[in-house]
């Protein structure tokens, strides 16, 4: 892809077009801001950071010290805006929890087994894509989970009427829809090669390796994905259901 001014308007264009096409069908929620709002905010961010991080990266690949800052970051964001995206009080800081812990013992055994070495030319991009499985899996399995306890509460008083404890209650009502947040991953995996090329098997290809050599390394990518979209899932259903993640009123 060449990088013209064509190019950006080609990308502007489409960007209207998503804009458009959500205000005019009103593809949004009954409150908070309207989704054109944010689709429009989310793509003029994506390009001032998409602009500084290539800086940044630079630096990465050269100081451990930046390395790991610039991953601390990385984590950081993921939990704000999944945190943000499940709940608006004080509480949304326990997404760092399930991100964590689905993340951080991956990545040290892919270290620890010498598969990723420690350099940030692999680290990073290897570590970016398990934080982004991780954050959209535990926005997806929190807000379906808080959403079903809400809808169903009903049933939680039941279970509870019949001696059950509250944690137990609310975890019969909300893992199952909760367990939808490993769907799009689930899919991703079922369909690589026959519906999508993600990006890691296209980059390999387009950097000089064989199709075998970029096969593996997209296959070790999503099944790395699916271990941290899971243990993300379980963790986030289990802080819902002890009401560590919930829906409080901004303070």
């Amino acid at each position: 892809m060449t990088v013209t001014p064509v190019l950006a308007l080609v990308l502007a264009a489409l960007l209207l077009l998503a804009v458009t096409v959500a205000a005019w069908c009103r593809l949004s929620p009954d409150t908070g801001a309207p989704r054109w709002r944010e689709i429009l905010v989310a793509g003029l961010r994506a390009a001032a950071q998409l602009a500084a991080v290539s800086l940044v990266v630079v630096w990465a690949l050269e100081s451990a010290a930046v390395l790991a800052g610039f991953l601390v970051v990385m984590l950081g964001v993921a939990v704000r805006t999944a945190g943000r995206r499940i709940t608006p009080g004080p509480g949304w800081w326990f997404t760092a929890v399930p991100i964590g812990v689905s993340v951080v013992p991956v990545v040290a055994g892919l270290l620890a087994t010498g598969v990723v070495p420690l350099r940030g030319i692999t680290l990073i991009p290897v570590t970016g894509i398990l934080i982004g499985g991780a954050m959209t899996a535990t926005t997806l399995a929190g807000r379906r989970a808080l959403d079903e306890l809400a809808a169903r509460h009903g049933e939680v008083e039941a279970g509870l009427a019949l001696g059950l404890r509250d944690r137990d209650a609310r975890l019969a009502v909300a893992r199952p829809s909760a367990s939808d947040a490993l769907l799009p991953g689930l899919d991703q995996t079922r369909t690589v090669g026959l519906v999508t090329l993600p990006g890691a098997f296209v980059g390999m290809l387009l950097g000089g390796a064989s199709p075998v050599m970029a096969g593996a390394v997209q296959l070790f990518v999503l099944v790395a994905l699916s271990a941290v979209q899971v243990v993300a899932v379980a963790v986030t259903v289990e802080l819902v259901a002890r009401g560590r993640l919930r829906r409080e009123p901004v303070a």
